[in-house]
């Protein structure tokens, strides 16, 4: 059943986690100094986003580094098994520089916390971790940490609300002046057979399109010149709603604004609708670049993956796309290795990379996590197996990055730029409309800016060009 209204926290409990900040800062045995580690999707980057503001209204400011910061929190990502490492492995390495330093403070949240039994394996096997909490419970980032220096005893806190609710008006830290995140909805409900995401993010919540409008007016009064829209499934935004705008309708409202770039993801291939594309063929600034995961080319292998759309599906999503977007740059994500796959249904997946043609592509090998429905699936595949495939998949993608991009040569493209290269200072690097980096000569004084280049030589994955 749908809801009349999108799940706002109530503004009163906002209030109320705002003051706790100030309280905090007042403190006087505090950590004064931060650092904020994040791994995983833009989702996560956002969420640091929010919880480096939170630390500013803290009293905190960034540290030089990890080793020197006061406090550590790491921001986790559980959607592949080597992200998971990764995190846990950074973590115990604190452990150590917390012997030389016990006032040192570490903290762990994001999607891995959110898993069933985290919480109590945080507290079983590292005893030095001194907040941890999931992704529903982040708005109570500040109150965890009060709590934790008051008490000076660990502080675990795992929401497990399929619902959740959506948080508004937090304070948040952007990365860049000219670039921002703005996230349209939360969770997912597609239960793809291999991903772990609707466990540890909820159920789909829209936020309402009248705040998302409000915030994008915000950022394009502030100078932003590029938004990122965010979501699991962003082409799902107002389904829970009654009443809602549509993904496409939503995006034809912030097209008004006159955001110079407006870029989304992750879009689900089975709801990529003939509004949406006819949206996105006459929007004056939606990026044509989409990202369109199809992660396999085998329909027995889609439909085991709950994908709920075939190849010859996708594939005719791809022809609507090219028709009425004929620039549009294509990216995806694959999955090789998945339980079951023969080598037959692997080379589906390469003759449909080869049809595509995409700009780029991730690829993974498929990665058991528990709790899904694939985890337990028989025939997982062998990892020289899997290895052996995605060294093939990958140079296929490689050969085709190629020669697409060298078809961009003598183009000229707007780019957004973003820095200067560390080894050259004259040499800059940024964004075209299609998402593709391209460095050129130039001076910092470009950063920020939106300029014309000329496309001069294509690279691996990135190319170059001359201002002009």
């Amino acid at each position: 059943m749908k809801r009349t209204e999108a799940i706002e926290l109530p503004a009163e409990e906002i209030e109320r986690q705002k003051a706790l900040m100030h309280e905090f800062a007042a403190l006087e045995n505090r950590p004064h100094t931060y650092c904020v580690v994040t791994y995983g999707c833009q989702m996560n980057a956002h969420d640091s986003e929010t919880l480096e503001g939170m630390l500013l209204e803290m009293g905190m400011t960034p540290a030089e580094s990890r080793e020197t910061a006061d406090f550590v929190i790491f921001n986790t990502c559980c959607v592949r098994d080597n992200a998971q490492r990764r995190a846990l492995g950074n973590v115990v390495w604190l452990k150590e520089l917390k012997k030389t330093r016990p006032e040192l403070m570490v903290a762990v949240c994001g999607c891995m916390m959110q898993q069933p039994g985290m919480g109590e394996q945080i507290l079983r096997q590292y005893p030095f971790v001194d907040v941890a909490f999931g992704t529903h419970n982040l708005f109570r980032f500040a109150e965890l940490m009060l709590s934790a220096v008051k008490s000076r005893r660990r502080v675990v806190e795992i929401m497990q609300d399929d619902e959740g609710s959506i948080p508004e008006d937090l304070p948040v830290k952007r990365v860049s002046p000219y670039h921002a995140y703005i996230t349209i909805m939360y969770g997912c409900n597609n239960f793809c057979s291999y991903c772990i995401v609707p466990y540890v993010r909820g159920r789909e919540r829209s936020r309402a399109s009248a705040r998302i409008i409000e915030e994008a007016k915000s950022l394009y009064a502030d100078g932003v010149k590029e938004i990122m829209l965010l979501g699991q499934n962003v082409n799902s935004y107002g389904l829970d709603v009654e009443g809602e705008l549509s993904f496409a309708q939503l995006l034809a409202e912030l097209d008004k604004i006159g955001i110079e770039r407006i870029r989304f993801m992750t879009s689900h291939p089975k709801d990529i609708s003939d509004e949406l594309i006819d949206v996105m063929a006459s929007a004056k600034h939606i990026c044509h670049a989409l990202h369109l995961p199809v992660q396999h080319g085998n329909n027995r292998v889609l439909a085991s993956m709950n994908r709920r759309y075939t190849r010859e599906k996708y594939l005719e999503r791809v022809v609507t796309l090219r028709a009425k977007v004929p620039d549009i740059s294509l990216t995806t994500d694959l999955i090789v290795g998945y339980p079951g796959e023969t080598e037959e249904e692997f080379e589906d997946t390469c003759s449909l990379v080869k049809e595509v043609g995409y700009d780029s592509a991730f690829t993974f090998i498929y990665s058991p996590r528990v709790g899904t429905k694939a985890a337990a699936m028989p025939d997982q595949i062998l990892e020289d197996v899997s290895s052996r495939r995605i060294q093939k998949l990958i140079a296929i993608q490689k050969e085709i990055t190629h020669s697409n991009y060298a078809k961009y040569i003598g183009q000229v493209h707007s780019v957004l730029v973003d820095e200067a290269s560390k080894r050259d200072a004259t040499q800059m690097a940024g964004k075209n409309e299609y998402n593709i980096t391209v460095n050129f000569p130039g001076s910092a004084e470009l950063i920020g800016r939106i300029v014309r280049v000329k496309i001069t030589s294509a690279g691996e994955s990135t190319l170059r060009g001359e201002l002009i």
